[in-house]
């Protein structure tokens, strides 16, 4: 895997994006048990959603993937080659993933196009292209008009949307969103949730969703439920009222 490179055209050595094998989690000396043995195979251009109650393990499975945290035991592939033995984890999370949180995490003295732009500093871009890409990006989302906005003057759904945007700044094949419309009305969460519809069908990028939302999970190709550390449940969105488990 070529991390100075596009993502795009990174060698995939495998036809899963992420291939994880008995992946456990502990923490406070073992104590918790995040996760307790999780296995998964996620393959190129699938839109995942993680479900389960809070204290499930669906984060902590979401940041593994992201390289924002190692595991205690278990393997754990991207492309096929493994995420715990990468020289240089920032860089796989600066050109391979976008990441969408929950809390935004938006700068409250830049301005929309300059919050879009931070990721973009890894690449070394002149000033010009920078702002040329952030401005296709806030296009891209519908907020062309909030170009010079700062957050403080924005809307939840329209900071959510800058975020999104940021999101695809280096042009990531894989997007990671945690609990993306949690702080959100119903219908900014809707808008929300179309976008990133729109994105994982438009761009062909691998969408990796968290959430609660057994009605978000439904807009999923293939829900993964997460209860106390185990996946309970691998299939169609469609069943999971079966499966569910309180």
């Amino acid at each position: 895997m070529n991390l100075t490179s596009s993502p795009s055209k990174a060698g995939a050595a495998s036809r899963y994006v992420f291939e994880a094998t008995g992946l456990i989690k502990d923490f406070d000396d073992g104590q918790v048990h995040a996760l307790r043995g999780v296995d998964l195979q996620i393959e190129d251009g699938e839109f995942v959603a993680i479900v389960g109650p809070s204290g499930s393990g669906k984060t902590t499975l979401l940041q593994m993937l992201g390289a924002l945290d190692r595991p205690s035991e278990g393997t754990l592939k991207y492309r096929g080659e493994s995420l715990l033995d990468l020289p240089d984890p920032a860089a796989y999370r600066a050109h391979e993933i976008g990441f969408v949180f929950q809390a935004f995490h938006l700068l409250p003295t830049f301005t929309a196009s300059e919050n879009v732009q931070i990721p973009m500093f890894e690449d070394h871009k002149s000033r010009a292209e920078r702002q040329e890409r952030a401005l296709e990006l806030l296009k891209a989302v519908g907020l062309e008009e909030r170009v010079n906005h700062y957050p403080a003057k924005l809307s939840g759904g329209e900071r959510q949307r800058v975020a999104i945007a940021r999101s695809l700044a280096n042009s990531p094949s894989v997007l990671l969103a945690d609990e993306p419309t949690g702080n959100l009305d119903s219908e900014s969460a809707n808008h929300v949730l179309d976008l990133l519809r729109s994105l994982h069908a438009d761009r062909r990028m691998t969408l990796i969703l968290v959430t609660h939302d057994m009605s978000i999970a439904a807009c999923a190709q293939r829900a993964i439920q997460m209860k106390d550390g185990c996946a309970v449940f691998d299939g169609d969105p469609a069943k999971l009222s079966i499966h569910r488990i309180a």
